[in-house]
């Protein structure tokens, strides 16, 4: 187990948020909440999932809601004594309902928020967080889990908003309802809320985590700034990843917010070796799929990460900006994905879109490093 310090956590959260494929929170607030913990003297601490005991409670606190500004308020009342401890009051919520006390928190998925949220209820508990997470990656739908694939259930789940409101979940039928409803209060709390699922014992979860999946983002952290490095030789080396494309964003992202979801897509148009191509990636909260000229490339569960080499940050939902100067690259991700089970989840047959998941290293022969 150990503390971490300013530097690792800005490590992790910038790899989370390009791990994230476009979601997971806004890195920027990410940042401002693990900073507000260590300056409260709050310290943020990481255990290797084989230091923590098999009977330790675990819980995975997040938020749920739309990408896109919600503008105003459902609400008359414009005070919100529990912003930015949604997640925490989440947790708490389900510690009473359970009568237990939590004794590790588990990241929902990688992103800058999402992240973020699980390392900042921790140290509010005084807890550790976990090296792991529920996705490898980010993902739109509460169904799209590596906990859902594992058969790991959902319920019972806490839920908070910044105005107080909490509610429990005591069962629920499946995934895709508890989708269902806790999107349905995200909407009717102003765009989002926090949660706190999938509570159980770390033994018997772990066989529904991608472990070690933070110090895995903290390499890729590391890679992205190192400014003596090109930023994409470096990201590549780190994470064994393939190079999908260099362009320009030939226009701003173009996008609309809909029953709680951004969605989207991106144009690019090819520069140096990629001269005369044209790039599309479409998206639901998170880069699902991406096209070639026309042609199908990447698709989820695989990560299609957008990076802006100009500046060395990971490209966010929905917030392409024409001009931008953009590496596109494409990992496989977690094997639990790749399962039949993870495929009818999150492949694109499930976004509608008529195409079969092919695993991205049949596309991409090998890693291109340049």
């Amino acid at each position: 187990m150990r503390t971490l310090d300013t530097d690792s956590l800005e490590r992790i959260l910038v790899g989370a948020a390009l791990l994230g494929t476009g979601g997971g929170g806004s890195l920027e607030k990410g940042l401002e909440n693990v900073t507000r913990e260590r300056k409260a003297g709050r310290p943020i601490r990481l255990a290797d999932p084989d230091e923590v005991s098999p009977d330790t409670w675990a819980a995975t606190p997040y938020y749920c809601g739309s990408l896109a500004p919600t503008g105003k308020t459902p609400f008359r009342s414009k005070v919100a004594p529990h912003e930015d401890r949604e997640c925490l009051l989440a947790v708490q919520t389900l510690e009473q309902y359970l009568g237990a006390k939590m004794g590790v928190t588990v990241a929902t998925e990688l992103g800058g928020g999402n992240t973020a949220a699980a390392l900042a209820v921790a140290a509010q508990l005084g807890l550790p967080a976990l090296d792991a997470d529920g996705a490898g990656r980010s993902v739109p739908d509460l169904q799209h889990s590596t906990y859902f694939v594992a058969g790991i259930p959902i319920a019972p789940m806490g839920i908070a908003n910044k105005y107080g409101d909490t509610a429990i979940i005591r069962e629920v039928a499946d995934d895709f309802h508890a989708e269902a409803l806790v999107r349905a209060m995200a909407v009717a709390s102003g765009g989002h809320v926090g949660v706190a699922d999938h509570p159980g014992k770390v033994g018997e979860i772990r066989k529904g985590l991608v472990e070690r999946s933070l110090t895995f983002s903290e390499r890729v952290g590391g890679a992205i700034r190192d400014k003596g490095r090109d930023v994409t030789d470096a990201v590549l080396e780190a994470t064994e990843g393939y190079s999908l494309f260099e362009g320009i964003a030939a226009a701003n992202c173009k996008y609309e917010d809909r029953d709680g979801f951004t969605f989207g897509e991106m144009h690019l148009r090819g520069t140096g070796p990629d001269r005369g191509a044209r790039y599309r990636v479409w998206f639901k909260n998170e880069n699902i799929m991406a096209w070639r000229n026309g042609k199908v490339d990447v698709t989820a569960p695989d990560l299609v990460c957008l990076l802006d080499v100009d500046t060395r940050k990971p490209v966010l939902n929905p917030w392409l900006k024409k001009g931008q100067h953009i590496a596109v690259i494409g990992l496989p991700a977690a094997a639990i994905w790749r399962t039949s089970r993870g495929v009818e989840a999150f492949g694109p047959r499930y976004f509608g879109f008529k195409v079969n998941f092919v695993p991205i290293e049949k596309r991409h022969k090998r890693p291109q490093k340049r």
